[in-house]
């Protein structure tokens, strides 16, 4: 009983003094689980915590990226030939004062043409062009958009310009409306003689390179440019592409037929142009800035522009209703960026995207502004013709036009003459700007235009502003850009 009694002891001894190994064993397990649970834990947050860095930093890098590449918001337009355009800010005070060779810079910032909205006839709008001052600009047409804005210049203004065209000298307009009918009926030719003067070879074939050589020696007292179109769209139309002298009398006779609208632009003054650009006479460059701000057209666009014309009508004097632009038909290039145009091109046109007219007297009878088909319905030749009558001639019907515009001094006109081509910049010919100058009875009237001259091709208008500021550049004279195209018969060869 002992000895059982000693052994059982033993055994308790025996286990108290042996491990317990079942005990550690979960115990031991527990605390690595714990162990490795903390190590996960902090190298899924070192994990999480690079990946954020990286992120910050790849945003932080295209922030960057976008900011040097597009520039800062709100910055410069994009590049001339993106199409839509961005809309141009008010015109800069001090653009009179810009360089020639800036014209290239300035027009990269822009390529859109803005046009102030009629909103309807009648509707009156204030304008600040001068300090202190506004000028109430009312809408006289929609078709074309005509503006009126009496007191645009002052009385000073007016007696400045006129004394300038007086000591600069007039000159006699070259049409055959200013001579007389012995003088007019000697210049008359026969389809024979006519068809003579064309063929320069003397082969007794007109050939198309013979058209275009006449179109380019300006000369319009005996063939004027719409009687080359027709007789160079009836060569085109020829099967051989040649026109013998049979050929030609069918095409020329059919375009004097009777019925027609005159083809000749006929008008009666004396005119003279005045240099706008540094150097000028502070009011001539006040007048260009003036019509900037008004227009909020790029400042480039009007300094390469034209020079001022100012016109003098005296008793009798007038100027049949005319378009100041041209449509744009193939195988023409713009008159005034002929320093990038193809020398391919058949002829030269004018291409004025608006017109500015100032008047610089009143007239004491006569001698209104007309404008026959503003606000027409529809616009048709046809229609200009009223029982034998020819509503462009000035002279006979200068009472019958749709509206007219009795001359004030100090106020101005301005119109467009092309519509817009629906993406910002120059469109078609609006043929409701049509317009003349009724005669003069009594009195004198002194009147004065200044055009901003657009090249419907953007392109074309870019690289002959980068041309012009290269010329300038190379060239100490200002006064080159005008003198080598003779501006003076631009108005009566339209």
């Amino acid at each position: 009983m002992e000895d059982a009694q000693e052994d059982l002891m033993e055994e308790e001894e025996e286990e108290d003094d042996a491990p317990p190994s079942s005990l550690k064993a979960p115990l031991r397990c527990s605390r690595m689980q714990i162990q490795r649970s903390s190590v996960c834990s902090r190298a899924y947050f070192v994990v999480v915590m690079v990946f954020f860095h990286v992120y910050i930093v790849n945003v932080i890098g295209l922030l960057l990226y976008v900011h040097y590449n597009n520039g800062p918001v709100g910055g410069e337009a994009g590049p001339a030939g993106s199409e839509g355009g961005t809309p141009l800010p008010p015109a800069d005070p001090g653009s009179a004062q810009r360089h020639p060779e800036d014209h290239g810079e300035d027009y990269t910032q822009t390529c859109s043409l803005p046009r102030i909205e009629g909103i309807r006839v009648g509707h009156v709008q204030q304008v600040s062009l001068v300090p202190e001052r506004t000028h109430a600009m009312r809408t006289l047409s929609l078709k074309p958009l005509l503006f009126e804005i009496p007191g645009f210049l002052s009385e000073e203004e007016c007696r400045v310009v006129v004394q300038l065209a007086r000591l600069k000298g007039l000159m006699e307009s070259r049409t055959a409306a200013g001579r007389g009918r012995e003088e007019s009926s000697q210049l008359s030719l026969s389809t024979e003689e006519v068809f003579s003067l064309l063929d320069l070879n003397q082969d007794e074939l007109l050939q198309k390179h013979e058209i275009v050589s006449h179109s380019r020696s300006r000369d319009g007292i005996w063939l004027n440019p719409e009687n080359l179109r027709q007789i160079l769209s009836g060569l085109e139309a020829h099967p051989t592409g040649v026109l013998t002298l049979e050929d030609f009398r069918r095409v020329y006779d059919q375009a004097q037929r009777p019925g027609k609208l005159r083809s000749r632009f006929n008008q009666r003054n004396k005119h003279t142009w005045l240099h706008q650009g540094p150097g000028s006479h502070h009011v001539l460059q006040a007048l260009r800035t003036r019509l900037t701000d008004l227009t909020r057209l790029p400042s480039s666009l009007v300094e390469l522009s034209e020079p001022l014309q100012v016109i003098r009508y005296e008793h009798g004097d007038f100027s049949d209703a005319h378009h100041d632009s041209s449509a744009s038909p193939s195988e023409t290039s713009c008159a005034h960026s002929r320093l990038a145009v193809n020398t391919s091109a058949l002829r030269e046109v004018s291409c004025r995207y608006l017109t500015m007219l100032f008047y610089l007297s009143s007239v004491d009878e006569g001698g209104d502004t007309t404008f026959p088909v503003a606000d027409n319905r529809t616009y048709e030749e046809q229609a200009l013709l009223q029982d034998g009558v020819d509503l462009t001639d000035s002279q006979q019907t200068c009472g019958r036009g749709n509206l007219r515009i009795r001359p004030a001094a100090g106020a101005a006109l301005l119109w467009y003459n092309h519509l817009s081509d629906g993406r910002g910049w120059m469109g078609e010919l609006d043929e409701y700007s049509l317009h003349g100058d009724c005669p003069v009875s009594r009195g004198v009237k002194w009147t004065a235009n200044s055009w901003v001259n657009v090249d419907p091709d953007h392109q074309q208008q870019a690289r002959y502003q980068r041309l012009a500021a290269q010329r300038h550049r190379a060239s100490s004279g200002v006064e080159e850009h005008y003198q080598p195209l003779s501006h003076s018969d631009l108005h009566q060869d339209l």
